[in-house]
């Protein structure tokens, strides 16, 4: 089989890349080893540029795995403060529901789906590709490595991954994990709430109109009250736990987190979503930058510059990464972490701003009369 592109992985990232590759006039075959969509431990929400890239590939998303949210809530015990996004709403999205939705969008325009399909060796010559698999072989001008975190894909390509101590947070304290589950309630708040503890975050998103996902995002060997249990990790929070319906989902584990890659693309080989880097999920902005990622690889791989697709990807993550290293270093110390809390709520336009600038929607220029105010805050306590 002969396409433009051959993309290892089926998730969100992977399959971004084949409705851009198909919407630009190019195929692209999808191999991935799971059949039907592919679930996966995620916070589920997704920020307003993820919300408007969806919207421009023509996917659409059913009711039932869905829930609008303003804006953001941060809880610290008794301190509560919250903003809403300055571009509009974001969407929390039930992760079987955005897999089926981009799995039908695919498939209607014409991406060749090969589910249940192991992708193993390939090799590489001048004018593309040829990947073996447990179909046969798929020859292709480009393969897209959308593999996840621990991708086959880029080690066989020889391209360096180096771990990072917590989220990258600092070395020594253990690397960021998370588990995810959902429950049975409607959504009580019109925002992502994020239950703040000594060691572990609490994530709290609507994705349905009678749903909310639970997620915990922890370092390992800093918070040792759970060791991956949820429940355990929910009597750490006993006022969420008592808002929560059933549960309606088993228990999904993802990380560690925090892996810094060499690079995004070698010869004719490219690196999207969580395989081509990634640092920590507490922010939420991986959907959104997985979707503009693979709008940049299908541009420059079509003008036949993949070197370009290096250079995009740096501008698109530069300021997301930059934030959440901020913000891993305040989640690490407790006493710096409700200094921000109590500032965040005396000025909400601080947050308000936070959440523009890590969108995108605002520039750090823009932002520097409220940072100020924030940093006000934080000296007067």
């Amino acid at each position: 089989m002969d396409v433009d592109y051959a993309i290892v992985g089926g998730g969100p990232a992977g399959l971004a890349v084949a409705i851009e590759a198909a919407l630009a006039g190019k195929t692209a075959v999808i191999v991935e080893r799971c059949r039907g969509p592919v679930d996966k431990a995620c916070g589920e929400g997704l920020m307003p540029p993820g919300v408007a890239r969806l919207r421009a590939l023509g996917v659409e998303l059913p009711a039932w795995g869905t829930h609008p949210f303003s804006g953001i809530r941060y809880i610290d015990g008794d301190v509560i403060a919250e903003a809403n996004f300055a571009e509009g709403p974001g969407l929390g999205v039930r992760r079987l529901a955005l897999a089926e939705a981009m799995l039908a969008r695919a498939a209607a325009l014409g991406v060749t789906l090969y589910q249940g399909t192991e992708a193993m060796g390939w090799t590489e010559d001048t004018a593309g590709v040829t990947l073996e698999t447990s179909r046969g072989p798929v020859r292709a001008r480009w393969l897209v490595a959308a593999d996840g975190l621990h991708s086959r894909v880029r080690k066989d390509a020889g391209i360096e991954a180096t771990p990072l101590s917590g989220g990258g947070a600092h070395p020594g304290a253990g690397r960021r994990l998370g588990i995810r589950r959902h429950f049975t309630v409607a959504p009580w708040s019109e925002k992502v709430e994020v239950w703040w503890g000594d060691g572990v975050e609490a994530y709290v998103t609507p994705v349905g109109p009678e749903r909310v996902g639970v997620a915990f995002l922890w370092t390992g060997g800093v918070w040792s009250g759970g060791r991956g249990n949820h429940e355990a990790f929910l009597q750490h929070f006993p006022a969420l736990a008592a808002r929560l319906g059933p549960a309606e989902s088993t228990v999904r584990g993802a990380g560690p987190f925090g892996v810094r890659v060499a690079r995004r693309t070698r010869g004719r080989v490219l690196l999207v979503g969580d395989a081509a880097g990634y640092l920590d999920a507490l922010t939420g902005e991986g959907l959104s930058l997985a979707f503009e990622s693979a709008e940049a690889l299908v541009r420059a791989t079509i003008a036949g510059a993949p070197e370009r697709y290096e250079a995009d990807w740096a501008r698109i993550t530069r300021r997301h990464l930059f934030l959440t290293r901020l913000l891993l270093q305040v989640a690490r110390r407790p006493w710096l972490r409700r200094r921000l809390v109590r500032a965040l709520r005396r000025f909400p336009s601080g947050f308000a701003v936070f959440l523009a600038m890590n969108t995108g929607y605002w520039s750090p220029w823009r932002a520097i009369p409220a940072a100020g105010a924030v940093g006000i805050g934080l000296l007067t306590g």
